[in-house]
């Protein structure tokens, strides 16, 4: 999942060694949580217009955890 995020968001930003992905264990509920850190001058690149690439990265990263019976929350920071 780790890779699947850095690999699309490579094809967004110019920056692409600023790219940093955590990831945080499994919480209570079954959740992993990753972060996503991009260069500052990157960020709207990232998040789009009203959130709309943000939100298209989140429901990839959703539909390939459901591939592996995972549940994943993406943060961009």
């Amino acid at each position: 999942m780790k890779e699947l995020l850095r690999t699309i968001v490579e094809g967004l930003v110019e920056n692409k060694s600023s790219i940093e992905v955590t990831e945080d264990e499994v919480n209570e509920e079954g959740i992993v949580v990753y972060h996503l850190h991009v260069a500052q001058e990157d960020m709207g690149r990232v998040i789009g217009k009203q959130g709309r690439i943000a939100k298209a990265v989140r429901t990839i990263m959703r539909a390939g955890a459901a591939k592996n019976n995972m549940k994943v929350m993406l943060e961009i920071e």
